[in-house]
């Protein structure tokens, strides 16, 4: 059973408009390789970092809402881990993020 996921995905400074789409094909087509589907991409732009990591001192943030088997999360993060334009991504359970809103 698919799980809904929302992913931040930060992605390098360096890409333009074109790259950055490219950058975000890659991903859905890492989540389609794993049986996942893209349900909604929401670019964020490009914001600092509080500190430099890796002499970066700014990237281009996305959330990606999608769902994906639980049990490839882990094979996913794997896949991102090879992909050079991906610098940052973390996942949370969506119905998570929904209740924490809720409690606010």
């Amino acid at each position: 059973m698919n799980t809904l996921y929302e992913g931040l995905f930060i992605f390098p400074e360096t890409l333009d408009e074109e790259g950055l789409d490219l950058a975000i094909a890659r991903v859905k087509e890492e989540l389609e390789t794993l049986g996942g589907t893209l349900e909604s991409t929401t670019r964020m732009g490009k914001k600092n970092f509080a500190r430099p990591l890796k002499k970066q001192k700014a990237g281009l943030y996305a959330v990606l809402m999608f769902k994906l088997e639980g049990t490839k999360i882990d094979a996913l993060k794997e896949r991102l881990r090879l992909s050079t334009n991906v610098f940052r991504a973390q996942f949370v359970l969506a119905e998570e993020s929904e209740e924490a809103a809720q409690e606010a």
